[in-house]
């Protein structure tokens, strides 16, 4: 018994110097597994930013707004339009329209090319634009003469009844067709004043005489 049991203790000491090395062993396979086995989280999915890319198209076509009133405020014609969802805005290839303001004066607008915003309150006249505010007589009996705008760009306002433009406009008024050129342009009807900003050169013509 007694050399059994120094047989079986000198076992355990050689068992013991080896020991922490065998539970290493088995913590570095048991931290393998877990890896192995443990799912991996998805990347988080982004939403993608919405592309400047038409929904729809329309050709040959016409749009109208009317007001609470019932009444026409703008009609707009077209030669092929393309709405783009992530601006909510229309584009119009060889866009006209016709705005009555309030005083019942009808403007009408022609552009190579044209961008309405969502409820038709604005549009951006692109390449050889030309906006025309036919002549009317007030209530009072006051007359507010013809005038026409041209520039490669126009920004017309339509509940504002105002036009403004960055950059170089021509400017005709009346009948005797006197001239401003300008680098830029800001007009509201409403408050009848137009600013014509940067250099600026006038031409005034006797008026024509009536036969």
């Amino acid at each position: 018994p007694v050399s059994l049991w120094l047989r079986v203790r000198r076992a355990w000491d050689r068992v013991s110097v080896y020991l922490p090395l065998v539970l290493m062993g088995l913590m570095a396979m048991s931290s393998y597994w877990l890896v192995r086995n443990t799912p991996v989280m998805g990347d988080p999915e982004f939403e993608a930013a919405p592309r400047h890319v038409p929904d729809y198209f329309m050709r040959d076509f016409s749009v109208r707004v009317f007001g609470k009133d019932g009444k026409l405020k703008t009609e707009m014609v077209g030669v092929e339009g393309r709405h783009y969802p992530d601006t909510d805005t229309l584009e119009i290839d060889q866009i006209r329209v016709r705005i009555v303001g309030t005083d019942g004066r009808i403007t009408t607008a022609t552009a190579h090319r044209g961008v309405i915003n969502a409820d038709a309150s604005e549009a951006q006249l692109f390449d050889k634009a030309v906006v025309v505010r036919e002549p009317v007589v007030n209530a009072s009996g006051t007359a507010t003469p013809r005038t026409e705008l041209r520039s490669d760009f126009l920004h017309l306002f339509a509940n504002t009844e105002q036009v403004r433009s960055h950059l170089p406009v021509v400017l005709v008024r009346g009948t005797a067709g006197d001239q401003f050129v300008a680098d830029g342009l800001d007009y509201d009807n409403l408050d009848r004043v137009m600013q014509l900003k940067g250099r600026v050169h006038g031409t005034l013509l006797p008026p024509k005489d009536k036969k």
